[in-house]
């Protein structure tokens, strides 16, 4: 299957994202075994529940599963995963480093992860996110994610609970205008 991102050792145009006086360049590209030891270790640090290595090699193999990373000078700053089935898309994973954060890297890789989900023909995403992440709850319904249900003691670390998020149509006018505003003219179909 074909994706936005390429597989090996280019990147994706990090300029499609924002323009570098809005934020510093985050350049993306699929995640790749080679990048799984600098993955593990941002799993630990910002995880309470992390995903084995063994569970991302899984992931790698698997043909409904799109990973990114993304990298500021150089280095990896923060990684998204989804599953795309059918015409839904479950985005697994969002991790950026705790020193990155409040540069848009989260947003952006959001936006990597529903534009690749969009070329991919989903029309509708899910999510799950702790209750207590405030800045992440609204960073999802910034795009058009909204609260259906909540999954009690969904965290085994501690026993918080999730909020289960969906946007129903991805290619709605307000989440379309803004991926087009954040990506511009070259935004995927």
């Amino acid at each position: 299957m074909t994706t936005v991102f390429p597989k090996d050792e280019d990147t994706w145009d990090s300029g499609r994202t924002c323009s570098p006086t809005a934020a510093p360049e985050l350049a993306f590209s699929a995640l790749t075994e080679a990048d799984l030891d600098a993955i593990m270790d941002l799993e630990k640090r910002v995880f309470t529940d992390q995903w084995t290595r063994e569970a991302m090699i899984t992931e790698l193999n698997n043909p409904c599963a799109f990973y990114v990373v993304g990298r500021s000078d150089g280095r990896i700053v923060g990684y998204g995963g989804e599953w795309i089935i059918m015409d839904e898309a479950h985005i697994t994973s969002l991790a950026v480093e705790p020193e990155a954060r409040g540069k848009r890297f989260g947003e952006r890789l959001l936006i990597a992860l529903l534009q690749e989900a969009r070329y991919r023909g989903a029309r509708r995403a899910t999510l799950e996110v702790r209750i207590g992440n405030k800045p992440a709850v609204a960073l999802y319904e910034k795009y058009g994610f909204r609260s259906v249900a909540i999954r009690k003691k969904y965290y085994q670390s501690d026993g918080e609970d999730a909020l289960v998020m969906w946007v129903n149509d991805l290619f709605c006018p307000e989440v379309s205008d803004l991926l087009n505003q954040t990506f511009g003219a070259e935004a995927a179909p």
